[in-house]
Protein backbone atom coordinates (compact mmCIF):
# COMPACT_ATOMS: atom_id res chain seq x y z
CA UNK A 1 0.00 0.00 0.00
CA UNK A 2 2.85 2.38 0.85
CA UNK A 3 4.45 1.96 -2.56
CA UNK A 4 1.18 2.70 -4.28
CA UNK A 5 0.74 5.90 -2.30
CA UNK A 6 4.31 7.07 -2.81
CA UNK A 7 4.06 6.37 -6.53
CA UNK A 8 1.31 8.93 -6.98
CA UNK A 9 2.17 11.54 -9.62
CA UNK A 10 -0.11 14.22 -8.21
CA UNK A 11 0.06 16.37 -5.11
CA UNK A 12 -3.45 15.08 -4.35
CA UNK A 13 -3.46 12.10 -1.99
CA UNK A 14 -6.05 10.18 -0.03
CA UNK A 15 -6.39 11.40 3.57
CA UNK A 16 -4.26 9.29 5.89
CA UNK A 17 -5.22 8.33 9.45
CA UNK A 18 -3.13 10.12 12.06
CA UNK A 19 -2.26 6.91 13.90
CA UNK A 20 0.93 8.33 15.35
CA UNK A 21 -0.08 11.90 16.03
CA UNK A 22 0.53 11.44 19.77
CA UNK A 23 2.76 8.39 20.22
CA UNK A 24 4.87 5.91 18.24
CA UNK A 25 3.33 2.53 17.36
CA UNK A 26 3.12 -0.06 20.17
CA UNK A 27 6.38 -1.75 21.09
CA UNK A 28 7.00 -5.21 19.64
CA UNK A 29 8.88 -6.50 22.70
CA UNK A 30 9.30 -5.80 26.43
CA UNK A 31 11.75 -2.92 26.06
CA UNK A 32 9.17 -0.30 27.00
CA UNK A 33 7.52 -2.03 29.94
CA UNK A 34 7.67 -0.13 33.22
CA UNK A 35 7.90 -1.60 36.73
CA UNK A 36 4.63 -2.75 38.31
CA UNK A 37 2.83 0.13 39.96
CA UNK A 38 4.75 2.69 37.86
CA UNK A 39 3.08 4.80 35.21
CA UNK A 40 4.84 5.14 31.83
CA UNK A 41 5.89 8.66 30.82
CA UNK A 42 2.99 10.66 29.45
CA UNK A 43 3.12 11.38 25.72
CA UNK A 44 4.53 14.73 24.74
CA UNK A 45 1.94 17.42 24.19
CA UNK A 46 0.93 17.91 20.56
CA UNK A 47 1.29 21.60 19.63
CA UNK A 48 -1.95 23.31 18.68
CA UNK A 49 -0.27 24.71 15.56
CA UNK A 50 2.06 22.33 13.68
CA UNK A 51 5.68 23.42 13.99
CA UNK A 52 6.88 24.59 10.59
CA UNK A 53 3.52 25.37 9.03
CA UNK A 54 -0.06 24.15 8.77
CA UNK A 55 0.57 21.71 5.92
CA UNK A 56 3.09 19.87 8.05
CA UNK A 57 0.24 18.85 10.31
CA UNK A 58 -1.09 16.56 7.57
CA UNK A 59 -0.55 12.83 8.04
CA UNK A 60 -0.24 11.72 4.43
CA UNK A 61 1.72 13.03 1.48
CA UNK A 62 2.59 16.70 1.69
CA UNK A 63 3.80 17.82 -1.74
CA UNK A 64 4.31 21.13 -3.51
CA UNK A 65 2.12 21.93 -6.50
CA UNK A 66 3.01 20.23 -9.78
CA UNK A 67 5.51 17.90 -8.11
CA UNK A 68 6.85 15.16 -10.32
CA UNK A 69 6.16 11.48 -9.65
CA UNK A 70 7.73 10.28 -6.43
CA UNK A 71 10.27 7.46 -6.56
CA UNK A 72 9.08 3.90 -6.03
CA UNK A 73 10.19 1.51 -3.29
CA UNK A 74 10.17 3.96 -0.38
CA UNK A 75 9.38 1.78 2.62
CA UNK A 76 9.60 4.40 5.40
CA UNK A 77 6.38 5.08 7.28
CA UNK A 78 7.36 8.75 7.54
CA UNK A 79 9.93 10.81 5.63
CA UNK A 80 10.93 14.38 4.81
CA UNK A 81 13.15 16.28 2.36
CA UNK A 82 14.24 19.85 3.18
CA UNK A 83 16.67 22.53 2.08
CA UNK A 84 19.54 22.73 4.58
CA UNK A 85 20.23 26.41 3.94
CA UNK A 86 16.84 28.07 3.53
CA UNK A 87 15.05 25.65 5.84
CA UNK A 88 12.28 25.09 3.27
CA UNK A 89 10.58 21.71 3.61
CA UNK A 90 10.23 20.47 0.04
CA UNK A 91 8.02 17.45 0.64
CA UNK A 92 7.13 14.96 3.35
CA UNK A 93 4.98 12.04 4.38
CA UNK A 94 3.44 12.30 7.87
CA UNK A 95 6.19 14.76 8.91
CA UNK A 96 5.11 15.10 12.56
CA UNK A 97 4.09 11.47 12.94
CA UNK A 98 5.82 10.22 16.07
CA UNK A 99 8.22 7.33 15.74
CA UNK A 100 11.30 6.02 17.54
CA UNK A 101 14.68 7.37 16.44
CA UNK A 102 17.03 4.45 17.16
CA UNK A 103 20.64 5.61 16.71
CA UNK A 104 19.79 8.81 14.85
CA UNK A 105 19.23 10.28 18.33
CA UNK A 106 23.02 10.18 18.63
CA UNK A 107 23.02 13.30 16.43
CA UNK A 108 21.36 15.13 19.32
CA UNK A 109 23.87 13.73 21.81
CA UNK A 110 26.74 14.68 19.50
CA UNK A 111 25.44 18.24 19.30
CA UNK A 112 25.33 18.53 23.10
CA UNK A 113 28.90 17.20 23.23
CA UNK A 114 30.11 19.61 20.54
CA UNK A 115 28.37 22.46 22.33
CA UNK A 116 29.67 21.78 25.85
CA UNK A 117 32.93 19.81 25.74
CA UNK A 118 36.38 20.68 24.47
CA UNK A 119 37.66 18.23 21.81
CA UNK A 120 40.85 17.84 23.87
CA UNK A 121 39.03 16.90 27.08
CA UNK A 122 39.54 13.29 28.14
CA UNK A 123 37.26 10.51 29.36
CA UNK A 124 38.46 7.31 31.05
CA UNK A 125 36.40 4.29 30.02
CA UNK A 126 34.63 2.32 32.75
CA UNK A 127 33.37 -1.25 32.94
CA UNK A 128 29.82 0.07 32.68
CA UNK A 129 30.71 1.74 29.37
CA UNK A 130 32.17 -1.51 28.05
CA UNK A 131 29.12 -3.52 29.18
CA UNK A 132 26.63 -1.56 27.06
CA UNK A 133 24.58 -3.51 24.57
CA UNK A 134 26.44 -3.32 21.29
CA UNK A 135 26.87 -2.05 18.52
CA UNK A 136 30.14 -1.05 20.26
CA UNK A 137 33.43 0.47 19.17
CA UNK A 138 35.36 -1.44 21.81
CA UNK A 139 36.42 0.76 24.71
CA UNK A 140 39.18 -0.53 27.00
CA UNK A 141 38.46 -0.09 30.70
CA UNK A 142 40.80 2.47 32.24
CA UNK A 143 42.00 3.89 28.92
CA UNK A 144 41.63 7.64 28.45
CA UNK A 145 40.11 8.87 25.20
CA UNK A 146 39.72 12.40 23.92
CA UNK A 147 36.27 13.81 23.35
CA UNK A 148 37.22 14.20 19.70
CA UNK A 149 37.97 10.47 19.38
CA UNK A 150 34.73 9.55 21.08
CA UNK A 151 32.62 12.01 19.09
CA UNK A 152 34.05 10.71 15.82
CA UNK A 153 33.42 7.06 16.71
CA UNK A 154 29.94 7.91 18.03
CA UNK A 155 28.92 9.45 14.71
CA UNK A 156 30.86 7.15 12.40
CA UNK A 157 30.33 3.73 13.99
CA UNK A 158 27.37 4.37 16.32
CA UNK A 159 29.10 3.02 19.41
CA UNK A 160 26.71 2.54 22.32
CA UNK A 161 29.70 2.17 24.66
CA UNK A 162 30.91 5.56 23.42
CA UNK A 163 27.45 7.13 23.90
CA UNK A 164 27.48 5.95 27.52
CA UNK A 165 30.98 7.32 28.13
CA UNK A 166 30.10 10.71 26.67
CA UNK A 167 26.90 10.83 28.71
CA UNK A 168 28.97 10.30 31.86
CA UNK A 169 31.27 13.13 30.78
CA UNK A 170 28.23 15.38 30.50
CA UNK A 171 27.46 14.80 34.18
CA UNK A 172 25.92 11.32 34.14
CA UNK A 173 23.08 9.72 32.19
CA UNK A 174 20.18 11.69 33.75
CA UNK A 175 22.06 14.95 33.19
CA UNK A 176 22.98 14.09 29.60
CA UNK A 177 19.42 13.06 28.75
CA UNK A 178 18.06 16.23 30.34
CA UNK A 179 20.49 18.32 28.27
CA UNK A 180 19.48 16.47 25.09
CA UNK A 181 15.80 17.09 25.72
CA UNK A 182 16.34 20.72 26.67
CA UNK A 183 18.27 21.31 23.45
CA UNK A 184 15.60 19.56 21.36
CA UNK A 185 12.92 21.77 22.89
CA UNK A 186 15.03 24.88 22.33
CA UNK A 187 15.39 23.99 18.65
CA UNK A 188 11.64 23.49 18.26
CA UNK A 189 11.84 19.68 18.03
CA UNK A 190 8.70 19.24 20.12
CA UNK A 191 8.01 15.65 19.01
CA UNK A 192 11.34 14.50 20.45
CA UNK A 193 12.08 12.95 23.82
CA UNK A 194 15.33 11.09 24.40
CA UNK A 195 15.28 8.51 27.17
CA UNK A 196 18.63 6.88 26.45
CA UNK A 197 21.76 8.56 25.05
CA UNK A 198 22.22 5.84 22.44
CA UNK A 199 18.69 5.54 21.05
CA UNK A 200 18.00 2.05 22.38
CA UNK A 201 14.26 1.56 22.94
CA UNK A 202 12.91 2.69 26.32
CA UNK A 203 9.55 3.96 27.64
CA UNK A 204 8.63 7.40 26.32
CA UNK A 205 11.10 7.56 23.44
CA UNK A 206 9.78 9.71 20.60
CA UNK A 207 10.77 11.79 17.58
CA UNK A 208 9.51 12.64 14.08
CA UNK A 209 10.94 13.05 10.59
CA UNK A 210 10.52 16.81 10.96
CA UNK A 211 12.44 16.86 14.24
CA UNK A 212 15.29 14.69 12.97
CA UNK A 213 15.79 17.04 10.00
CA UNK A 214 15.67 20.04 12.34
CA UNK A 215 18.24 18.50 14.69
CA UNK A 216 20.58 17.38 11.90
CA UNK A 217 20.47 20.81 10.28
CA UNK A 218 21.42 22.42 13.59
CA UNK A 219 24.15 19.85 14.29
CA UNK A 220 25.81 20.55 10.95
CA UNK A 221 26.51 24.08 12.15
CA UNK A 222 29.01 22.67 14.66
CA UNK A 223 32.37 22.11 12.89
CA UNK A 224 33.31 19.14 15.09
CA UNK A 225 30.11 17.30 14.13
CA UNK A 226 30.26 18.26 10.44
CA UNK A 227 33.84 16.98 10.30
CA UNK A 228 33.05 13.70 12.06
CA UNK A 229 29.97 12.88 10.01
CA UNK A 230 31.86 13.11 6.70
CA UNK A 231 35.02 11.28 7.86
CA UNK A 232 35.38 7.87 6.27
CA UNK A 233 38.04 6.30 8.53
CA UNK A 234 39.95 7.01 11.72
CA UNK A 235 42.56 5.10 13.72
CA UNK A 236 41.17 4.32 17.17
CA UNK A 237 43.03 2.95 20.22
CA UNK A 238 42.87 -0.84 20.22
CA UNK A 239 40.85 -2.60 22.91
CA UNK A 240 43.90 -4.71 23.65
CA UNK A 241 45.92 -1.60 24.47
CA UNK A 242 48.38 -2.30 21.67
CA UNK A 243 48.36 0.11 18.73
CA UNK A 244 45.24 1.20 16.89
CA UNK A 245 42.40 -0.31 14.89
CA UNK A 246 40.50 1.30 12.01
CA UNK A 247 37.00 2.63 12.62
CA UNK A 248 34.99 3.10 9.43
CA UNK A 249 31.98 5.27 8.74
CA UNK A 250 28.95 2.96 8.43
CA UNK A 251 27.00 5.44 6.26
CA UNK A 252 27.15 3.78 2.84
CA UNK A 253 25.74 6.88 1.14
CA UNK A 254 28.97 8.66 1.96
CA UNK A 255 30.89 6.71 -0.69
CA UNK A 256 28.06 5.90 -3.10
CA UNK A 257 26.33 9.27 -3.56
CA UNK A 258 28.06 12.19 -5.24
CA UNK A 259 28.03 15.26 -3.03
CA UNK A 260 27.18 13.35 0.17
CA UNK A 261 27.76 15.44 3.29
CA UNK A 262 27.31 12.65 5.83
CA UNK A 263 24.49 11.04 7.73
CA UNK A 264 23.45 8.64 10.45
CA UNK A 265 21.55 5.36 10.42
CA UNK A 266 19.92 3.33 13.16
CA UNK A 267 18.00 0.18 13.94
CA UNK A 268 16.12 -1.35 16.87
CA UNK A 269 13.34 -3.90 17.01
CA UNK A 270 10.76 -1.24 17.82
CA UNK A 271 12.10 1.64 15.70
CA UNK A 272 12.97 -0.53 12.69
CA UNK A 273 15.42 1.15 10.29
CA UNK A 274 16.00 4.91 10.51
CA UNK A 275 18.21 7.26 8.50
CA UNK A 276 19.15 10.92 8.17
CA UNK A 277 21.65 12.28 5.65
CA UNK A 278 22.50 15.27 3.51
CA UNK A 279 24.04 15.99 0.13
CA UNK A 280 25.04 18.99 -1.99
CA UNK A 281 24.48 19.54 -5.70
CA UNK A 282 25.07 22.75 -7.66
CA UNK A 283 25.40 24.76 -4.47
CA UNK A 284 22.15 23.42 -3.04
CA UNK A 285 22.18 21.32 0.16
CA UNK A 286 19.31 18.97 1.00
CA UNK A 287 18.63 16.80 4.05
CA UNK A 288 16.54 13.64 3.90
CA UNK A 289 15.01 11.69 6.80
CA UNK A 290 13.37 8.26 6.77
CA UNK A 291 11.88 6.64 9.88
CA UNK A 292 10.44 3.18 10.47
CA UNK A 293 11.69 1.81 7.17
CA UNK A 294 12.75 -1.57 5.87
CA UNK A 295 15.84 -2.69 3.95
CA UNK A 296 13.64 -4.07 1.18
CA UNK A 297 12.81 -3.87 -1.65
CA UNK A 298 15.95 -1.69 -1.65
CA UNK A 299 18.23 -0.72 1.23
CA UNK A 300 17.51 2.41 3.22
CA UNK A 301 20.46 4.40 1.88
CA UNK A 302 19.26 3.74 -1.67
CA UNK A 303 15.80 4.98 -0.69
CA UNK A 304 17.44 8.10 0.71
CA UNK A 305 19.38 8.57 -2.53
CA UNK A 306 16.19 8.36 -4.60
CA UNK A 307 14.46 10.97 -2.46
CA UNK A 308 17.51 13.24 -2.69
CA UNK A 309 17.58 12.91 -6.49
CA UNK A 310 13.87 13.69 -6.56
CA UNK A 311 14.32 16.70 -4.27
CA UNK A 312 17.14 18.17 -6.35
CA UNK A 313 14.82 18.14 -9.37
CA UNK A 314 12.27 20.34 -7.62
CA UNK A 315 12.32 24.11 -8.24
CA UNK A 316 14.34 26.03 -5.67
CA UNK A 317 11.23 27.88 -4.51
CA UNK A 318 9.27 24.68 -3.84
CA UNK A 319 8.02 24.57 -0.27
CA UNK A 320 5.32 23.04 1.92
CA UNK A 321 6.65 24.44 5.20
CA UNK A 322 9.92 25.26 6.88
CA UNK A 323 12.42 24.06 9.44
CA UNK A 324 12.15 26.60 12.23
CA UNK A 325 15.14 28.37 13.75
CA UNK A 326 13.96 27.79 17.31
CA UNK A 327 10.83 27.13 19.30
CA UNK A 328 8.68 30.26 19.86
CA UNK A 329 8.91 29.78 23.62
CA UNK A 330 12.69 29.24 23.64
CA UNK A 331 14.79 32.12 24.93
CA UNK A 332 17.46 33.23 22.49
CA UNK A 333 21.03 33.03 23.74
CA UNK A 334 22.97 36.30 23.84
CA UNK A 335 26.34 34.59 23.33
CA UNK A 336 27.59 31.68 21.27
CA UNK A 337 27.91 28.41 23.21
CA UNK A 338 31.48 27.71 24.32
CA UNK A 339 33.02 24.29 25.03
CA UNK A 340 33.69 23.35 28.61
CA UNK A 341 37.39 24.06 29.36
CA UNK A 342 39.60 20.99 29.26
CA UNK A 343 40.55 21.54 32.88
CA UNK A 344 36.95 21.30 34.08
CA UNK A 345 36.02 18.35 36.24
CA UNK A 346 34.23 15.40 34.67
CA UNK A 347 30.68 16.42 33.79
CA UNK A 348 31.19 19.92 35.19
CA UNK A 349 29.25 22.49 33.18
CA UNK A 350 28.65 26.04 34.35
CA UNK A 351 24.91 26.34 34.93
CA UNK A 352 22.97 28.79 37.05
CA UNK A 353 19.88 27.66 38.88
CA UNK A 354 17.83 29.74 36.49
CA UNK A 355 19.34 27.94 33.49
CA UNK A 356 18.65 24.59 35.10
CA UNK A 357 15.03 25.57 35.71
CA UNK A 358 14.58 26.68 32.11
CA UNK A 359 16.13 23.44 30.87
CA UNK A 360 13.78 21.36 33.00
CA UNK A 361 10.80 23.36 31.78
CA UNK A 362 11.84 22.77 28.19
CA UNK A 363 12.53 19.09 28.71
CA UNK A 364 9.34 18.16 30.56
CA UNK A 365 6.92 21.03 30.00
CA UNK A 366 5.84 23.84 32.29
CA UNK A 367 3.19 21.85 34.13
CA UNK A 368 4.30 22.53 37.65
CA UNK A 369 7.01 21.20 39.91
CA UNK A 370 5.13 18.13 41.22
CA UNK A 371 4.29 16.82 37.76
CA UNK A 372 7.82 17.55 36.53
CA UNK A 373 9.33 15.70 39.48
CA UNK A 374 7.01 12.74 38.99
CA UNK A 375 7.89 12.61 35.32
CA UNK A 376 11.57 12.64 36.15
CA UNK A 377 11.20 9.79 38.65
CA UNK A 378 9.17 7.83 36.12
CA UNK A 379 11.86 8.23 33.50
CA UNK A 380 14.58 7.12 35.92
CA UNK A 381 12.58 4.04 36.91
CA UNK A 382 11.83 3.27 33.28
CA UNK A 383 15.49 3.65 32.41
CA UNK A 384 16.52 1.17 35.12
CA UNK A 385 14.05 -1.40 33.83
CA UNK A 386 15.09 -0.71 30.26
CA UNK A 387 18.69 -1.66 31.16
CA UNK A 388 17.48 -4.92 32.67
CA UNK A 389 15.32 -5.79 29.68
CA UNK A 390 17.87 -4.82 27.05
CA UNK A 391 20.64 -6.90 28.57
CA UNK A 392 18.31 -9.90 28.60
CA UNK A 393 17.73 -9.58 24.84
CA UNK A 394 21.26 -8.50 23.84
CA UNK A 395 21.96 -11.60 21.74
CA UNK A 396 18.86 -11.13 19.58
CA UNK A 397 19.57 -7.43 19.12
CA UNK A 398 23.16 -8.17 18.11
CA UNK A 399 21.98 -10.64 15.48
CA UNK A 400 19.52 -8.09 14.12
CA UNK A 401 22.21 -5.43 13.95
CA UNK A 402 24.56 -7.83 12.14
CA UNK A 403 21.86 -8.69 9.61
CA UNK A 404 21.09 -5.00 9.07
CA UNK A 405 24.77 -4.32 8.45
CA UNK A 406 24.98 -7.10 5.87
CA UNK A 407 21.90 -5.78 4.09
CA UNK A 408 23.43 -2.30 3.86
Amino acid sequence: MATAVFGASSAQAQPAPCDNRVSPPPAVDTSEQVPPGTQPPRPLEVPENPVGGERLGECGLVLPSNAQKLPDDISARTWLVADMDSGAVLAAYDPHGRQRPASVIKVLLAMVVAKELSPDATVAATQEDADQECTCVGLRVGTEYTVEQLLQSLVMASGNDVAHALARRLGGLPSAIRKMNALAAELGALDTRAVTPSGLDAPGTSTSAYDVALIFRAAMKYPDFAKAVVTQKIDFPSKTGEGTVPVYNDNKLLTSYEGALGGKSGFTDDAQHTYVGAAERDGRRLVVVLLRGQQSPIRMTDQAARLLDWGFELPKDASVGRLVDGAPQAKKKTTEPKPTPTSAAVGQVAETRQTQAVAMDKAFGTVGLPVTAAAGLGLVAAFVLYLRNRRAKAARAARAAAQASQNG
